[in-house]
């Protein structure tokens, strides 16, 4: 009888301890930091594919030149993520990209973006991971890059270089929005992470702000003001949709690493702020970059088979077939259509003047064909197969040829080995690609240097 009384007034400590507790939660607060979470997409990199049972555990790879970077655990696991981390430790990582263990992060965390975030901002974002987030007491697996990029030490001199943890500061001769765009694209949604080009030391060039980027065999676009090979004709409604969305009929659909954004992110923000963002990427100065070359005479098609349904998926699993429009036609007719206009309602989206199939770059048509587009949408989804197990590198550059010849009337000539190629993701800079042999020669080369100023010293 006294065990149970002891029980139940335990019991009744917790119950009003955890209330107390939850009376004490600034629910305005929280809200901001979790909106801010997701302007930020933080889940994207944070959270594996189809664990979304554990978000922000971290274990995610994220591909770059150098090797995999793993995405760590930031749930506010003590163990394993940052539970012990102060708000101070927390600004740190964000913005200068360095750990409460002072060990240096890589900028594949857009640390050189999120330094802009303001004070409030950050301790927003700080309150919603420490009190909205549920803890996952599991480790995420360690980064391990080869040398020279495993010593960490080395991202001292590369933010001396390119990195910057000043707030962001309002311009005071644009409006309110356009603060508010520039804030939510340059900072929090990165947006220049992945569409603007990198250097030899794979720093932003801030030359090509938002001119296009190869990326894990993607290709962000040009997404300036440019008429032709941006998107200067698109008007604030079409990126606002885009947002939303994913899908502009008759000018883009969102695949690939943007369908991630979208999906994890851009869908959920208010159209105030949608709008804000498509008012200041709409006056981004105009860059042009090349454009696709035309077709002087327009290509007809040499299938003239039946289809009925899906077509001969025999075909798919032959090799040997390497004609593209009877590729197409097996593969792809039965839900872009044998005229690839796609459905009257624009779920299956038509190839004809789609800038995926009129790019000057396939990649995205190459990347869409070999992996698929998966994209949650808030009415839809969005599902395409991934042909990369049915499909030859052969095989997929002949398709690919025939929809951007037969349907966007540009010159296409891929090859199996430019489709590998961009399979396999860009090439690193040659400074990446040679930096330990660089590395060793330099201190070789200081060896040697050493060696005779001490021989002509002693001689003396």
């Amino acid at each position: 009888m006294k065990n149970a009384t002891l029980w139940v007034i335990n019991m009744c400590l917790f119950c009003t301890s955890f209330n107390v507790l939850a009376d004490n939660i600034d629910t305005s607060l929280l809200d901001k930091g979790r909106y801010l979470a997701t302007a930020a997409d933080c889940t994207a990199c944070h959270t594996q594919p189809n664990s979304q049972e554990k978000p922000y555990a971290g274990n995610y790879a994220i591909h770059s030149p150098m090797g995999d970077i793993i995405a760590s655990n930031i749930t506010p696991s003590a163990e394993f993520g940052i539970g012990n981390y102060t708000e101070q430790q927390f600004s740190d990582a964000l913005r200068k990209g360095i750990a409460a263990d002072g060990h240096h992060l890589y900028p594949a965390m857009p640390y050189t973006a999120y330094s802009g975030m303001t004070d409030e901002d950050v301790h927003a974002l700080y309150y919603y991971f420490m009190h909205g987030v549920e803890p996952i007491d599991e480790p995420a697996k360690q980064t391990e890059l080869d040398f020279p990029f495993n010593i960490r030490a080395l991202m001292f001199g590369w933010n001396l270089l390119y990195a910057n943890d000043q707030p962001y500061t309002p311009d005071d001769t644009q409006s309110a929005e356009l603060s508010r765009g520039q804030y939510l694209s340059d900072v929090l949604g990165h947006c220049s992470t992945c569409h603007t080009p990198r250097n030899s030391l794979m720093a932003e060039d801030q030359s090509q702000y938002l001119a296009g980027a190869e990326l894990d065999g993607w290709y962000a676009p040009n997404i300036t003001s440019d008429a032709e090979s941006g998107i200067g004709n698109w008007s604030y409604q079409d990126i606002a949709q885009y947002l939303k969305t994913g899908d502009v009929p008759g000018k883009a659909q969102a695949g690939g690493p943007m369908a991630e954004a979208i999906e994890h992110s851009f869908r959920h923000l208010n159209d105030g702020d949608l709008n804000a963002i498509a008012k200041y990427i709409k006056q981004v100065p105009a860059i042009q970059t090349p454009v696709a070359k035309t077709l002087t005479k327009p290509v007809t098609s040499s299938v003239h088979q039946q289809i009925t349904g899906q077509g001969d998926q025999a075909s798919l699993a032959d090799t040997s077939e390497q004609d593209g429009g009877r590729l197409y036609q097996n593969a792809c007719a039965s839900c872009h259509g044998r005229d690839g206009a796609g459905t009257d309602d624009h779920f299956y989206p038509s190839l004809v003047e789609n800038r995926t199939v009129t790019a000057a770059k396939a990649n995205n048509l190459i990347m869409a064909i070999s992996d698929g587009v998966a994209r949650q949408g808030n009415q839809y989804d969005v599902l395409m197969p991934a042909f990369k197990r049915d499909l030859s590198n052969q095989q997929i550059a002949s398709v690919t040829n025939y929809v951007r010849q037969r349907f966007g009337q540009v010159k296409s000539d891929l090859s199996s080995q430019d489709v590998a190629a961009i399979r396999h993701g860009q090439e690193a800079p040659f400074v990446i690609r040679y930096a330990s042999t660089l590395l060793v020669s330099a201190l070789v080369l200081v060896l040697i240097v050493i060696g005779v100023v001490v021989v002509y010293r002693r001689r003396k």
